[in-house]
This record gives structure tokens, C-alpha cells and sequence, in this order.
């Protein structure tokens, strides 16, 4: 029998989620999970929630969808044996460390791989069920075709989501937020940057739109396909949502499950009645219209993307027109201007500021009118004139649940403890071991012709994508390379759908046998590929080594060698790898890192490349068959530092040219600054000096200052005025400045 699994951001929504009937929910708590920005759960709300819904006889589910710093691994332990004696039905996990923990200590625990963890082929799948997970949430880009190839090629559970927002980027790929302020959307603190109003320099002038912000998806009509395909389990998104929407949504799709064998296309209209008051964005069937993968690449973009869409959701309710204070804590007053419909108290609204730098979801509580007519509701606090609300839920939309907690909480006292972590050493680097790797400089290129260019740097290795154009030209032996087999490493695409994952397994199997022995792997389906082959593999950045524990997953997969992911920081490099390991990583001192990527086509109105935001931060999007790539116009460059990262034992630097056509004056430029120990200019520094962005460590710093401003103990009400966050990042060059790089076609030790 087929799941429905609902979201839980509150307790509100788990009690309309099982109330709609749900079989199974999903929630997170305050802590280790990709919605960090919703209320979630405290410690005594998930176990009395885990006894209410097990005594139902439904499952409930934990969000643990996030990677970890090394200096965090320690508390993740202890919530991993907190878990682990309250018993949910299953974690869904992203990181490799919970992974590597949870075999070591938590073997109870069942495993459910997250979207984020960017699975979206039978290989991928198949690997995670050898190493004991239960279930895979599938990535969001695939059609009903590619679901149905991969469940006929596995035993694991597949879980698909089915209604709700989108992400732009492909699952578990993008680094946007994280570039624009250290707010990684893999640590969970995204902030929706590709929803943002641009500016883009289109022939003729400038355009402006919301180009990236997705349509949310809707598959109500593909759910007889998909349960005949045989899906175990599907996902309703919207931890962030009101319990009103989640309520509308289950009762829907729950109607559509119970009923269409009775009558396929009756279920599924009176299903879609009951979402008519879905007041979010415009729908979409995104990837599950398409005959072939070349359709969808084609056309897909046009299906999820609509430029005049405001990232908002819901009817437009107008601007606020005059605010005033309110006896309601955390809140004030406003009248709105411009909309077709007063709200009244119980609807549930959302705010836009203006300046598209935050959005707020509220609940309308009081109504006053004023000697002139106008109409006063409570909103948050932080809005002002001129910013946009939208409607979500109207009242009457409501319904009254059953209480799933009960009123005393007292006897649910459990809490993470102190348990310290086992430590755990990384294999030692054997004598011969990395003949493959030496000692110096690599350049990752996208093309075969810009191997001739970066080739008077005398790179140790040069790295080449291997993509629509690079791959018919090494199978076809069109081009002589200037440099052995030996000197060339393959890097893989980190997006490996099921509609190309026989190709790719060809293609590789192809150029071993032409004499190509390494390959860089940056999703799991290509460790599947390669791990019983004779060859080397280097674990890419897409494959987040933010912690030892990951990196000793990823070494019981016959991975020796790792380049650090473009996200990560100085401080956290060094506590990840001894010095006794460092002959193990290459770390990346240059590259456009892919913000985001697409696995589409941009519609053919996007007639630009070049686009800015609100702040003049300037940006490039490449439209390829492999899909569509927002980068930087300012590389993230630490030329400069690359002497000191040298002696600090990491004797393997990366100069990334991916997506760019590589510039002689750029590269002579980009040498003669690292052998001079200069910052490049117009560049970022990216997390690598800040690193991400981190509540707790700014709430620490807090207190640190008033217990230095106030010895005696007395607390101030100031905050302090110094920031210790990422700090912004300077403005990219314009075309003609410089990199404008054009875009382009126990005691555990080591393994187990």
C-alpha cells in the first residue's frame, strides 16, 4: 500500500496532516535539518509526537538533511543516540557522516536518503540500499519514465515528492545563498536567492524579471501512474506552510489514492476542486510530460519558469499603505492598498519587503476600523510601506483538529546528552598509494582546445568535464591531446539522471578501455560505475567532505583522494584532514563555481547572459544540451594564498576553469598573482575566511561581549555592533574587467 507523507512544521500542521489522512509525516528539529527557518519541533513536542502518532498506527519521520562542519560532529553524535532511544520511523539524511555513525553505533536507526543527496538513477539507488538504507527520496528532475526505469531496477523504497515548491537548482547542487552570505541550502538556511527580481542586459537594453523562480509542482493527475509504477511513498512539501495548506493538500491527494480505481479521471477532478484553494504559485507537471530526454531538456524550462511570476505566492492582497503599533507582541498594525480582497482575522497571509530581502508567512488575529473606513490587521514586525502582501488560506478554509499531543508534556523529558564522540582516524596515506595524484598544481578545463592553453602552466594534471562536446571527441579520437592519458583526468557530471545513466556507464566503460585510468566522481552513481573497475577515483566537491566522517564513508567506497568542496573554509579544511592526510586532498584556489545548475534549456526569451540584482552583483547563465549554469561574474579566487596553504601540508591546488573559456591574458594574469602572492581583483573569497554562516556562533559572540562589557554579570540589552558573519561579497567586473571568463558551451579507525 502506498504512503502519503505530509509535512509538519508545527504541531498545527501534524494535527491536519493526520487528520486529512496522511499515513506517515515528516518533521525536523531545532537543529541538523534543511528547514532551519521554520519553528520545528522542540525535544519535548517530537517525543510525545512520536508516541501520539505510533500509537495511531502511522509513522513519523526525521529530518537529519543536512551537512556538518567537523566542529559539529560531536553534537551530531549525540543526536543521533538521542534519536536513536526515541525511535522514529526513519531519519532522512543527507551527510555521509550520519551515515558512516549510524552503521558504527546507530544500527537500529533506518536510513532514508534525502533529495538532497541528489540520487536520481538505479545505480545511485542500489548503492545506498548495499550500504542499508531502506529508502531513497528521488530527485525532483525526473519523468514518470526515468521513476518507472529505476524502480524496475531495485529493491529500495522510492519516494517522490508530488505537490509543492520546486527547487530551481538541480536536488542538492546548488551553492547559491551559501555564495551570496555563508547561508548554505545545504546546511538549510537558503534564502530563496533564485526567487529574486533581475536585471538583465538583453540586445537592445534591459529586461527585468523574476528569471529563476519556479513554478510549484502539482501531480495530482500523475498519481494512478506513479502507484502503478510502483512508488512506496509520496511527498507533499511544505514544512513552511500553515497548517490550513496542509490540511487542503492531504485531503486531496489522500482522495485521489482512495479512489481512483473507481474512476481515473472523476478522482482526479474532485481532487483538483479540493486544491482550488491552493493560493501558491502558478502549477507545473515540470519533467512528467516528456516522450524523450531531449523534449524535456528542451522545453522544461518554459514549464517551470515564468519571468513575470513575483516570487511571492498567493492573490495579491495590494501594498501596505500606513503601519501603526499594536498591543499584539511581535507585531503591528497596517492598512493595505492596491487588492481585490480585505483580509479578515483567522486568513493567513504572506509578506514581501520591497526590497525582496525577506517574506514572512502570518496569520491575520485582529480586525479594526477606523473613523475613515480603513481597514487596521496585525502583520510582523519589520515590514513597512510599500512592501507586498499575498493571500495563502482564508478562514474559512479552516478546520478544527484533533489534538494529537496531550496537554501535559512533563514525562517527555528525554534530551540529547553529553556522550563524547569516539575519535576516528582517517586512513594513513600507503606508500605508493597515490602515484596517480602528485604533489602540484591541477586546472580543470571544459573543452579539449583549452587543454592546449593551460598546458604552458605546467599543470601536474589537467582535469577535463566531460560533457556533450568533450565526450564525442574522445570517443572519436578527433583530437590529438597534447598530453598523455596519464596526465588527464575525467571529471563526471555531479547530475546523473536515470535517463542517462546506461550512456554514461558506456562512455566509461569506453574511455578505460581507450587507456583513461581517473576519474573524478561527484555523484553516487558513479562510485556504482567504477568501484569494481581498475581505476582511480577522487571524490569531487559535490560530494561534501565537511567532516572526517564523511571522507571515511566515502573511503569504504574505494575512494582515495578528495577535492574540497567549493563551499568550504580554511579553519574547517585543516580540522577535517590531519596533516598526516593532506596528501589526500586538492583544494580549489580558483573557479566560477556553478551557483546553480539546471537540467534544462532556458526558455528562448531568455535572450541574455548576463544579469545583476538589487545590489549590482552581476552574474553570467550559460545555456547548454547539458543543461543551464548560473555563475559568478567575480571568481572566487585565494591565488594568494596559495603558498600558505602549501606549507600548511596541502601540497595539491586547483585553478577551476569549468564553464569558461579560458582567456591567455586571465591565466597569465591568474600566475603571475600566485607566484607574487597577490589578491586577484574583482574576486571573492567565497566561505573561505568566514565560513558559513552560523546563528550559534554569532549568538556565542553576543554573549562573549556583554560578559566582557558587563564582568559582573550583568547582561546588556545591546547587541554588539561588529558582525563576525560572512561578510559581503565586492561586485563582479563588468564584460570587459578582468576573469569575465565567457561562458561556454569505539576507537574507529579509517575503513570499516
Amino acid at each position: 500500500m502506498a504512503e502519503l507523507l505530509a509535512p509538519a512544521g508545527n504541531i498545527e500542521s501534524l494535527e491536519a496532516a493526520l487528520g486529512e489522512g496522511a499515513d506517515a509525516v515528516y518533521l525536523g528539529l531545532k537543529t541538523f535539518n534543511a528547514r532551519l527557518r521554520t519553528s520545528n519541533f522542540a525535544w519535548n513536542q517530537f517525543e510525545a509526537a512520536v508516541n501520539s502518532v505510533h500509537r495511531m498506527g502511522k509513522k513519523i519521520y526525521v529530518t537529519v538533511n543536512t551537512v556538518s562542519e567537523e566542529r559539529e560532529t560531536e553534537r551530531l553524535y549525540r543526536f543521533l543516540s538521542y534519536l536513536n532511544k526515541i525511535g522514529p520511523d526513519g531519519l532522512i539524511v543527507q551527510d555521509f557522516a550520519v551515515i558512516r555513525m549510524c552503521q558504527e553505533f546507530f544500527p537500529d536507526l533506518e536510513l532514508h536518503a534525502s533529495t538532497q543527496m541528489n540520487v536520481e538513477s538505479a545505480a545511485g539507488v542500489n548503492l545506498l540500499s548495499r550500504e542499508g538504507f531502506k529508502r531513497v527520496v528521488l530527485a525532483r528532475e525526473l519523468g514518470l519514465e526515468e521513476i518507472r526505469d529505476i524502480k524496475a531496477k531495485t529493491n529500495a523504497e522510492l519516494e517522490v515528492f508530488v505537490h509543492g515548491a520546486l527547487c530551481v537548482s538541480e536536488s542538492g547542487l546548488c551553492l547559491f545563498s551559501s555564495y551570496l552570505g555563508g547561508k548554505s541550502a545545504n546546511r538549510g538556511m537558503c534564502t530563496q536567492a533564485c526567487r529574486r527580481f533581475y536585471t538583465a542586459e538583453v540586445p537592445g537594453g534591459i529586461d527585468q524579471g523574476y528569471y529563476f523562480s519556479p513554478c510549484d509542482l502539482q501531480l495530482i493527475d500523475k498519481m494512478p501512474d506513479l502507484i502503478e509504477a510502483g512508488v512506496e511513498s509520496f511527498k507533499i512539501e511544505g514544512r513552511m506552510k500553515s497548517a490550513e495548506y496542509v490540511g487542503s493538500v492531504v485531503s486531496a491527494y489522500r482522495y485521489v489514492m482512495d479512489h481512483y480505481k473507481e474512476g481515473k479521471k472523476e478522482a482526479v477532478a474532485a481532487a483538483k476542486r479540493m486544491l482550488s484553494t491552493d493560493f501558491a504559485r502558478t502549477k507545473t507537471s515540470y519533467w512528467y510530460n516528456f516522450k524523450t530526454i531531449g523534449e524535456g531538456v528542451d522545453n522544461a524550462g518554459g514549464l517551470i519558469l515564468n519571468p513575470k511570476q513575483a516570487g511571492g505566492t498567493g492573490i495579491y492582497l495590494g501594498k501596505i499603505d500606513a503601519t501603526g503599533p499594536s498591543e499584539i507582541p511581535e507585531t503591528q498594525l497596517a492598512v493595505l492598498a492596491g487588492g481585490s480582497y480585505d483580509p479578515d482575522p483567522g486568513d493567513s497571509i504572506r509578506l514581501h519587503k520591497k526590497d525582496d530581502t525577506g517574506r514572512e508567512s502570518h496569520k491575520v488575529k485582529t480586525l479594526n476600523i477606523d473613523e475613515k473606513g480603513r481597514r487596521w490587521i496585525d502583520i510582523p514586525r519589520g515590514f513597512t510601506v510599500g512592501d507586498s502582501v499575498y493571500l495563502l488560506q482564508t478562514k474559512s478554509m479552516s478546520k478544527r483538529y484533533s489534538r494529537i499531543l496531550p496537554p501535559d508534556l512533563s514525562k517527555f523529558n528525554k534530551q540529547p546528552g553529553d556522550e563524547l564522540l569516539p575519535i576516528l582516524d582517517l586512513t594513513p596515506v600507503a606508500k605508493n598509494e597515490l602515484n596517480y595524484f602528485p604533489e602540484g598544481l591541477y586546472i580543470q578545463v571544459s573543452s579539449i582546445p583549452d587543454i592546449f592553453v593551460v598546458q604552458s602552466g605546467h599543470p601536474v594534471r589537467v582535469i577535463l568535464e566531460l560533457n556533450s562536446t568533450t565526450i564525442p571527441d574522445l570517443l572519436s579520437k578527433k583530437t590529438t591531446l597534447p598530453l598523455s592519458k596519464k596526465q588527464i583526468i575525467l571529471s563526471l557530471d555531479p547530475f546523473c539522471p536515470a535517463g542517462t545513466e546506461d550512456e554514461v556507464a558506456k562512455t566509461i566503460d569506453q574511455l578505460i578501455e581507450q587507456g583513461f585510468t581517473t576519474f573524478v566522481v561527484n555523484n553516487l552513481a558513479h562510485i556504482a560505475m567504477l568501484r569494481t573497475k581498475k581505476v582511480n577515483m577522487i571524490g569531487g566537491p559535490y560530494l561534501y567532505t565537511f567532516n572526517r566522517w564523511a571522507v571515511s564513508w566515502l573511503e569504504n567506497q574505494n575512494i582515495g583522494a578528495f577535492i574540497s568542496p567549493y563551499e568550504n573554509s580554511r579553519q574547517n579544511l585543516d580540522a577535517v584532514f590531519d596533516p598526516n592526510v593532506r596528501d589526500r586532498v586538492l583544494v580549489p584556489v580558483f573557479a566560477y563555481p556553478a551557483l546553480f545548475r539546471m537540467r534544462f534549456k532556458l526558455p528562448k526569451d531568455y535572450d541574455f547572459t548576463y544579469f545583476s540584482d538589487k545590489e549590482g552583483m552581476n552574474f553570467k547563465v550559460n545555456s547548454t544540451p547539458d543543461g543551464s549554469f548560473v555563475m559568478p561574474e567575480a571568481p572566487f579566487s585565494i591565488i594568494d594564498k596559495v603558498s600558505t596553504i602549501n606549507s600548511n601540508g596541502f601540497k595539491r591546488v586547483l585553478i577551476d576553469f569549468s564553464k569558461t573559456s579560458v582567456r591567455k591574458g586571465d591565466f597569465k594574469q591568474i600566475f603571475q598573482a600566485m607566484a607574487k602572492k597577490q589578491v586577484l581583483p574583482e574576486t571573492s573569497r567565497f566561505n573561505w575566511k568566514d565560513g558559513f554562516y552560523n546563528p550559534l556562533k554569532l549568538e556565542e559572540y553576543r554573549q562573549a561581549n556583554e560578559r566582557k562589557l558587563n564582568p559582573q554579570g550583568a547582561a546588556s540589552s545591546k547587541a554588539p555592533s561588529k558582525k563576525t558573519g560572512f561578510k559581503p561579497k565586492t561586485n563582479g567586473p563588468k564584460k570587459s574587467g578582468a576573469f569575465s571568463g565567457a561562458p561556454k558551451g569505539s576507537k574507529p579507525k579509517g575503513r570499516r
